[in-house]
């Protein structure tokens, strides 16, 4: 049985991407997974000086610990300005300093949403890029686009839920290959 952890990129307390994220665990994640608030880490603003006086924050350890010791990951992605958010750039900024292959060969599944009919594709995307430069292996990924028209208490509208289960069910299936 594979370890797999999760996490969102966002540090917003009503985040639609954690939604999603929680969504898809509670609903259609199979295997157990062990969620991580990325919120809840204390993490400086990345910079050299501060790494050369204090060193790799704790936190940041500690995170690293936790991607070292699973197999796979699922990570909500959320779009700030065409990219990754600041808050999340900042904490793969501090991972690479540990590992420049922090994620060797991890099998992620990326999924992200926005407000707007871009579903954070230009996030994943980069994410996607940022990732396999680090050594991930992106098994597959989902986008919904605007989040408030495609998600509800109930869940995903019909054609979104098909999506992303296909999506876990790709990611499942490569962790456990029959």
């Amino acid at each position: 049985m594979s370890k797999i952890i999760a996490f969102t990129g966002s540090n917003s307390s009503t985040s639609i991407n954690d939604q999603l994220l929680q969504y898809t665990l509670n609903s259609l994640v199979k295997e157990s997974v062990d969620y991580i608030d990325l919120k809840t880490l204390s993490i400086p603003i990345f910079s050299e000086d501060i790494e050369k006086t204090s060193g790799i924050p704790d936190d940041i350890k500690s995170l690293k610990v936790e991607i070292d010791a699973a197999s796979a990951l699922i990570v909500s992605v959320n779009e700030h300005n065409g990219t990754m958010s600041s808050f999340f750039k900042n904490i793969t900024d501090w991972l690479s300093r540990t590992d420049p292959k922090y994620l060797k060969d991890k099998k992620i599944l990326l999924i992200g949403t926005s407000p707007g009919q871009g579903g954070a594709k230009f996030s994943l995307d980069y994410t996607k890029t940022n990732f396999e430069k680090f050594g991930g292996i992106i098994v597959d990924h989902f986008s919904l686009p605007s989040f408030q028209n495609n998600f509800s208490e109930s869940g995903l509208s019909a054609d979104f839920a098909k999506a992303l289960k296909d999506s876990v069910s790709n990611f499942e299936n490569d962790l456990n290959p029959a």
